[in-house]
């Protein structure tokens, strides 16, 4: 059942997804080499709960997840890793792309979002990954208005993938988000226009393009979280929870001022 939400719950969700946006721009700023994605996450937490918030992602327990819940505040995916990458202490090395997932509850409302950033020196071909990605996003994002269906947003952003050579992960999707961090529609990043539910003002979504250098596909195990791209290509995750209103679409997970949050060309 999609859930519509009114004026009042939406500004309560921009709260969440400001505090997300924040969380990632504090992470952003500290990753750098040698910095481990454990000393990150413990930043990202120390934030989140600093101002009564509770990381979202913290003890979450899908049920097709075997390994228990999941540890971390943040997804920090490196590389081949797709999502749901747990913090470790590695130490983060030059050239590393690292893609930034997290969310937060406050007030009983939640706002996730992602970003993808290399560590230090960027090859040309990983900067036009993560560009495209992003692009999608933005692609996703201006489909977000009523009278428009699911399958419109989904085909905006594998249009702009498939366009440059790269290719959408199908295996996980976008999702409604509200009360709970994942409510009704899912919305895949691939799909065909004029299909899927009818979206309406009040709706919620979190998009989050993720996209491989080489092959959709993607593998892991029922006991372990990280996701992975099967044949070992680099992999670009970007993300905002975005309202529908009456005139257009409404992005939640920027800061209250607005404008770019992060930096490497991500906004």
């Amino acid at each position: 059942m999609i859930i519509l939400k009114s004026r009042d719950e939406i500004e309560k969700m921009r709260r969440a997804g400001g505090l997300v946006a924040r969380v990632l721009a504090a992470v952003v700023d500290m990753a750098g080499v040698g910095v481990t994605t454990l000393e990150l996450d413990k930043l990202a937490e120390g934030m989140i709960r600093a101002e009564g918030a509770v990381p979202a992602f913290k003890g979450y327990q899908p049920d097709f997840i075997k390994c228990g819940p999941y540890p971390g505040t943040l997804c920090a995916s490196v590389n081949s890793q797709v999502v749901h990458g747990t913090p470790d202490d590695r130490p983060l090395a030059d050239g590393d792309l690292l893609s930034i997932d997290t969310g937060v509850e406050l007030d009983g409302y939640f706002g996730d979002a992602a970003v993808s950033v290399v560590v230090g020196c960027v090859r040309p071909e990983v900067q036009k990954l993560m560009d495209v990605t992003r692009h999608s996003l933005d692609a996703a994002i201006v489909m977000c208005r009523p009278g428009n269906r699911v399958g419109d947003v989904s085909h905006a952003v594998q249009a702009v993938v498939e366009a440059e050579g790269f290719n959408v992960v199908r295996r996980f999707v976008g999702h409604g988000i509200g009360t709970s961090m994942h409510e009704d529609p899912p919305v895949p990043n691939y799909g065909t226009p004029g299909t899927g539910p009818l979206i309406k003002a009040g709706m919620v979504f979190a998009l989050e393009p993720m996209v491989n250098m080489g092959t959709h596909e993607v593998e892991a195990s029922a006991d372990r979280w990280p996701v992975s791209t099967r044949d070992g290509s680099l992999s670009a995750h970007f993300e905002h929870t975005v309202a529908v209103r009456e005139d257009g679409p409404d992005v939640l997970t920027l800061p209250a001022a607005g404008g770019q949050v992060w930096k490497n060309g991500a906004s």
